[in-house]
């Protein structure tokens, strides 16, 4: 059954699959310690679930076998990020969501289907399959199944793939045949990924504080982001690519070519001035079914205030002045903070050019 597995998983566009026992995972202590240290933020579910991360058998009553499963993401560098010639900042999109619909929607139905193959080897047996969304270490079961090997920004790194892939799980009530763990690290001397980070959100490597995390802080963060972040986070609308921009091993990671995980235009590069006076409605109609959508308009438009008050272009002002006005105090509040940086930032390149 096991070689049956693999081959569909690998016709379904998952190119890396490894099996791991159904065990406690590995680096449980690190993580309740992570969690115990505050890293997480406001990621409270975290907490609320820490006891179910110690096995996956509270995920899935009688577990055996944990199937995991890796989906290049990786996509080619836009030669025009808009599709076009445009005037202005153009912000920055984590490369995973410029696609037009939600990859946990992609993966979801991959799954069903390798699930289904699997009932039909298997009648009877007992599945589930896990996207982001169970407590599950999944890293921690892909390193136990061969996929892998954690990097010092806490990424797990294919010699092939480099980090530029999903990572999901099919739980299985069958012992299957396990592969071998993935023993050694491969990051050595390096700390570029540490060094690149502009919120300085390492505490050591394999150490991330999310609080301080460009990523958690532009889809996660709920709230106002603190202030003394605002500007490391430069053009980053949501998400960051950084730490997996500088690894040497993502310099030959090969493009994806599935259809559904190309990006568009409209999430390459969103016009900031644009969504500095979006609606609800404009909102839900561009991005429900995209990732955009997790942290919802008023964390969008907030952090295009952000954006627009790194970017030095005064054509913005018009559009963070009305962001005033907003429905949102959060949005109201960081452009406030966005025009005043704009202004300055503004004000010294005239002063520079004169």
């Amino acid at each position: 059954m096991t070689p049956l597995i693999k081959a569909v998983a690998q016709r379904l566009g998952f190119e890396l699959v490894g099996i791991a026992p159904a065990v406690t995972p590995t680096g449980l202590h690190e993580f309740l310690d992570w969690l115990e240290q505050g890293y997480a933020g406001e990621m409270k579910y975290l907490e609320r679930r820490e006891e179910a991360y110690e096995h996956p058998r509270h995920v899935l009553d009688g577990v055996r076998s944990v199937i995991m499963l890796g989906m290049n993401y990786k996509t080619e560098e836009p030669s025009s990020p808009a599709g076009a010639p445009r005037a202005g900042v153009i912000p920055r999109v984590a490369r995973y969501a410029q696609a037009p619909t939600d990859y946990h929607n992609l993966i979801r139905d991959r799954l069903a289907e390798l699930a289904d193959a699997l009932r039909r080897e298997c009648p009877g047996c007992k599945v589930r399959g896990i996207v982001d969304t169970a407590p599950l270490l999944e890293r921690d079961f892909a390193r136990l199944a061969g996929l892998g090997w954690f990097g010092k920004n806490t990424m797990l790194i294919d010699k092939k793939l480099g980090s530029w892939f999903f990572l999901a799980a099919l739980l299985v009530d069958q012992e299957l045949d396990y592969d071998a763990p993935h023993a050694a690290s491969h990051c050595g001397t390096c700390t570029r990924c540490l060094d690149a980070c502009p919120t300085q959100a390492f505490v050591g490597p394999y150490v991330l504080d999310a609080r301080r995390c460009i990523s958690y802080l532009t889809i996660e963060n709920r709230g106002s982001i603190p202030e003394d972040l605002r500007a490391g986070m430069g053009d980053w609308l949501f998400g960051c690519d950084i730490c997996q921009e500088v690894c040497p091993w993502n310099r030959k990671a090969p493009v994806t070519s599935a259809p559904a995980l190309q990006p568009v235009p409209e999430l390459i590069a969103p016009d900031v001035a644009e969504l500095l006076t979006i609606s609800e409605s404009e909102f839900v109609e561009r991005f429900s079914v995209t990732p955009l959508a997790r942290p919802g308009r008023a964390g969008i438009v907030r952090n295009a205030a952000i954006v627009a008050g790194n970017s030095g272009d005064a054509s913005l002002l018009p559009a963070l002045t009305s962001a005033l006005h907003d429905e949102s105090p959060i949005v109201r509040e960081v452009a406030a903070w966005g025009l005043g940086r704009l202004t300055r930032v503004a004000t010294s390149a005239v002063e520079r050019g004169n």
